[in-house]
């Protein structure tokens, strides 16, 4: 966890270029149209790097806080949103969210779960700090063979089959869950050449 820490802080500052090789901006423009958005609802941008998401949910007209555990990020993201109306940034961990219980309209977990140490954790505080009835849509990629993304890339998970994720969406106690393919791939290369394309999934659930 602390390598990937690290990892993250070192690329804040290139972040937006290097996302853009590795997915593309329709992961995000699907996870808010899946969560039913409406202007001026309260959202939650879980792991928000410098604010890939929080950037369409705030063009949409929704409150945003944006959480995220690398200051390096944080401070991207003050320096993107800092001082636009709606918008807020924490420092804190997925598994311990510094937002209060029941107070959020809907949450947004994009690539972030293969970094987590706790995927059950991390899901039970998405069911905690939503109101009820509020939506939460979690993209990530599906469980795969390419070593380097644990090496290189400083992943904590291989993925993850989308049963099972939707598995512990019930187990936290969300009322309605759906999974299926995105549609879309996540890709990256390695240092000695491999070429990865490893499709994206995502979990829809209300609580």
């Amino acid at each position: 966890m602390e390598s990937s820490a690290r990892y993250f802080d070192e690329v804040a500052g290139e972040w937006d270029t290097l996302r853009k090789g590795y997915f593309r901006d329709e992961v995000r423009e699907k996870a808010v149209e899946f969560a039913g958005v409406r202007q001026g609802e309260g959202a939650a941008d879980i792991g928000a790097g410098t604010g890939f998401l929080s950037e369409a949910l705030l063009g949409r007209g929704l409150e945003v806080v944006a959480v995220d555990r690398s200051p390096a990020m944080l401070a991207e993201l003050e320096r993107k949103f800092g001082g636009r109306p709606g918008f807020r940034s924490l420092g804190g961990d997925t598994e311990a969210l510094p937002i209060e219980t029941g107070t959020i309209d809907c949450c947004f977990a994009n690539m972030v779960l293969h970094h987590v140490e706790s995927p059950e954790a991390t899901i039970r505080e998405l069911f905690r700090i939503l109101k009820p009835g509020g939506r939460a849509v979690l993209t990530d990629f599906v469980r795969h063979g390419f070593d380097f993304f644990l090496t290189e890339y400083h992943d904590r998970w291989p993925g993850f089959p989308p049963k099972e994720v939707a598995a512990l969406f019930r187990a936290a106690g969300f009322a309605s869950v759906e999974e299926g393919p995105l549609g879309e791939i996540c890709q990256a290369e390695s240092s000695g050449g491999v070429r990865a394309r490893v499709p994206i999934f995502f979990v829809r659930a209300a609580r």
